[in-house]
């Protein structure tokens, strides 16, 4: 009984270091840098209100939660947004909740 106890313990210790950044991730701060940083660049090559036919198209790049992170990081250093890390997970947040719904 006591092991049970350790490990439920343990558990209960690292469970937040083994969750995904993104679902911590401020979605209003996302919507904000991805308005300022985002659209623009979208709009024109793709389209669609807010270049939204970008998420949205059959052929996008992200699949998952971790193909959305690295687009997000190749966006930023891409443009120049000089988001840093805690940025573009608010904007991976973001676009994950509005477009993706991954889990």
């Amino acid at each position: 009984m006591k092991f049970l106890s350790g490990i439920s313990i343990l558990l209960l210790i690292t469970a937040p270091a083994l969750a995904d950044p993104m679902d911590k991730g401020d979605q209003k701060a996302g919507k904000t840098l991805h308005d300022k940083s985002c659209i623009a660049c979208h709009a024109s090559k793709f389209g669609g209100d807010e270049g939204s036919k970008i998420y949205t198209r059959t052929d996008r790049k992200a699949t998952n939660k971790q193909q959305l992170a690295a687009r997000v990081k190749a966006c930023n250093n891409n443009v120049g947004a000089g988001w840093f890390p805690e940025d573009e997970t608010h904007v991976e947040a973001y676009l994950n909740n509005r477009y993706y719904h991954f889990k």
